[in-house]
């Protein structure tokens, strides 16, 4: 009588389970990781190219105004200045004045920042390059847009100093870091808006200068 030959297992045993589980678990940790990369990514180009939207929407409504380029002194309007913070006259109901439609236009601009982007904050300030030049012939102003991304906090800030200024050399000088920077844990978008020149000051001898609309 022979003896009987013990079989020989089969199968995968508990400890390969584990390691195999492990490493599918890595893997799957790793495609989450991009996706969710992906869509940080996405959200940050959306809210951006709503930013430049609504930069438009400023720069049309400067148009709208045909006294803006005689009224630059009105339009900067620090990151501070909400829209509950200005107090707006009621040009759908009765005619404005440039002033007036300034404030207006301000108003509901700066609502609507507050209401499309996540703490959505705007800043409105004159072109540093211009600091020297009378009030009458500046021609630019600088706006920026930020907004609270979807990122721990020190790890979102844009390097966006607009105070800025390139020298002869190509270095830049400090930025004073004020209303013309990007606050610290959040996106920017700098840009800067041409003041409709369609419109010119004229000075027909009054006390305050008009403007002549061609």
């Amino acid at each position: 009588m022979q003896p009987r030959r013990a079989k020989r297992q089969t199968g995968i045993t508990l400890i390969e389970s584990l390691i195999a589980l492990v490493v599918s678990a890595l893997g799957i940790l790793g495609i989450v990781g991009v996706q969710m990369r992906t869509l940080a990514d996405t959200q940050t180009t959306v809210r951006r190219a709503q930013a430049i939207r609504l930069i438009d929407d400023l720069g049309e409504r400067m148009r709208v105004n045909p006294n803006a380029m005689l009224k630059l002194a009105s339009f900067p309007s620090g990151y501070g200045q909400k829209a509950s913070d200005i107090t707006p006259a009621d040009c759908t109901a009765t005619a404005c004045t440039p002033s007036q439609q300034i404030t207006h236009d301000l108003y509901q601009w700066k609502l609507t920042v507050e209401q499309t982007l996540p703490l959505g904050q705007a800043s409105i300030f004159e072109a540093p390059g211009e600091a020297g030049v009378d009030g009458t012939n500046r021609r630019v102003l600088g706006v920026i847009i930020s907004w609270r991304a979807n990122e721990r906090e020190g790890l979102a800030t844009d390097d966006i100093d607009a105070s800025k200024v390139r020298q002869n050399d190509g270095s830049f000088s400090a930025g004073t870091d004020t209303d013309n920077a990007c606050p610290a844990d959040r996106i920017c978008h700098l840009q800067y808006l041409p003041v409709p020149a369609r419109c010119a000051p004229y000075d027909n001898g009054a006390a305050e200068l008009t403007a002549y609309c061609s």
